[in-house]
């Protein structure tokens, strides 16, 4: 049986190309905005895939479950930035269309991935019982 890392999971490998999405299109919002939203975009985004990785590096499904929380955190606060830049026409309404989805597709993923966790440490808290 093969060991399941960060890297085999279809959330971590769709947040990994989410980022490269954003830096992307931060590329085209103006050099006022590099040290503003543009940074905070980039550094929410790419919290999502490491968040994920740091939690599989950890011992315990807790951890594991923490750093996912993280991770869901990073894509809530992604999600809000997207609707500012939207709002301030960094970009247009089809793009923002696009991204907000891939980003509601990974916070669905991430909140998957956390009940599958904790249903797995109620059944063997069950199981102990």
């Amino acid at each position: 049986m093969a060991i399941m890392t960060h890297k085999s999971l279809k959330v971590w490998q769709n947040a990994i190309r989410f980022v490269v999405d954003i830096y992307r299109i931060t590329q085209s919002f103006s050099d006022e905005e590099k040290y503003g939203i543009t940074s905070q975009m980039c550094r929410a985004a790419v919290s999502i895939p490491s968040n994920i990785a740091e939690g599989y590096g950890r011992l315990y499904e807790k951890e594991i479950i923490r750093f996912l929380y993280i991770a869901l955190g990073s894509a809530s606060e992604l999600e809000t930035l997207l609707i500012v830049s939207s709002e301030l026409k960094f970009i247009d309404e089809l793009k923002f269309d696009e991204l907000k989805d891939k980003n509601i597709e990974i916070i669905k993923m991430l909140s998957g991935l956390i009940r599958s966790i904790d249903n797995k440490n109620d059944s063997k808290d069950k199981e102990i019982l």
